[in-house]
């Protein structure tokens, strides 16, 4: 019997600069060569820890993220991802990606991190408009991500883009023309994000002071229309709310782990996980300051935090996570919530039932946060 697959991700906390958009665990990367080093044998004894957790699995994906996992020495990256490989069993086409960002600095490390057994780039663009790029705090020029983008094609087998849309008085017409560039740039995946302002961030801030407005509802809306047809246009399948490939290959299969409820292990400072162990099903994370992580760790005792989650809350998290995907969930996998035909066609069109499974319609994913709200409370 084939183990069950598993996807590793590895948070890296480390970031030259922190945007002003940002609400993830991160921390200027500045004198910070000591800790950093730590960090690395630590993720390293982590895996070991958590791979004597899981048993035998079957290692689908690998996933280098931050933070700015560039920012790491690929020599260090290297010995993760090997790590990872022989304490699992690795499918042959094992999807290894890496985030990395626009700046020289990084670029010219790309070839390093492909010797390393990097196969698949995300590389965060952004934007491929200057002004845009100041607003959002990048330290790259659009030039730079042109140059990034171009070198990244030529190197990795796979490259993925992200791309931030709906910013202060951002146009239909300037998003049609930064969008049908960056597709025209060499990826087989794009990850579109509308601006999300999350609380606590500068952003957040610049908000309650009335200097930052995000476009209206009407003017968001059209810019998510427009991502959808120009990309579907262009030959890219909107396989996730926010995610679009050319063609099933193309797809992340390490997000696909996330979303279709499969195990993965978190490891580095404030990493999620979810486990399937003994029947149960438990969610994992991590310390979220470095020293206190990595000190965990050291004690040898792996998530300092495991939840067993209830039926509930599984079929919960799979409505949230499942819905988001083309292929939709397994009503069977929802049956601890009740949901009925009733409450399916109360969503009037939104969302339908196909060989079994729950998936929403084109026209219910500009509003899928809502559908969940309603399945998740009429359950």
């Amino acid at each position: 019997m084939t183990p069950a697959p598993l996807g590793v991700y590895v948070h890296w906390p480390y970031c030259s600069r922190i945007c002003p958009y940002c609400d993830f665990n991160v921390v200027r990367d500045r004198g910070r060569s000591r800790q950093q080093a730590g960090l690395v044998r630590a993720i390293l004894d982590d895996l070991r820890i958590q791979a004597a957790l899981t048993g035998p699995r079957t290692l689908v994906s690998i996933f280098l993220g931050g933070g700015t996992p560039s920012l790491l020495d690929p020599s260090a990256a290297a010995e993760i991802i090997e790590t990872a490989r022989a304490l699992w069993s690795p499918v042959d086409d094992l999807e290894v990606t890496l985030e990395a960002n626009p700046t020289d600095a990084e670029t010219s490390r790309f070839a390093a991190f492909a010797d390393a057994g990097v196969n698949r780039l995300s590389l965060g663009l952004q934007s491929l408009d200057d002004d845009a790029l100041r607003l959002l705090g990048r330290n790259h020029d659009a030039a730079a991500s042109r140059r990034a983008a171009e070198r990244a094609a030529s190197i990795f087998p796979r490259l993925s883009i992200d791309m931030i849309y709906a910013l202060p008085g951002q146009t239909v017409a300037d998003w049609t023309s930064e969008l049908r560039e960056a597709i025209s740039l060499g990826c087989e995946h794009v990850s579109p994000y509308q601006l999300t302002i999350e609380p606590g961030t500068a952003f957040h801030r610049a908000v309650g002071r009335g200097t930052l407005r995000p476009p209206p509802e009407d003017i968001a809306a059209d810019l998510y229309e427009t991502t959808q047809s120009i990309l579907e246009a262009a030959g890219f399948e909107a396989y996730e709310v926010s995610n679009h490939a050319r063609g099933p290959t193309a797809r992340s299969r390490h997000n696909m782990v996330y979303w279709r409820g499969q195990d993965y292990v978190g490891v580095g400072p404030g990493a999620h996980g979810r486990l399937s162990l003994n029947g149960d099903r438990w969610a994992t994370h991590a310390p979220a300051a470095i020293d206190d992580y990595i000190a965990t760790v050291a004690r040898g005792e792996g998530p300092s935090g495991r939840e067993r989650l209830s039926l509930r809350e599984r079929a919960l998290e799979r409505l949230l996570m499942g819905l988001r995907t083309l292929e939709g969930v397994r009503m069977s996998e929802l049956a601890p919530l009740g949901i009925d035909d009733a409450a399916i066609a109360a969503l009037d069109g939104l969302a339908g039932i196909a060989n079994g499974r729950l998936i929403v319609t084109s026209s219910g994913r500009p509003v899928l946060d809502r559908i969940v709200r309603e399945l998740a409370h009429g359950a």
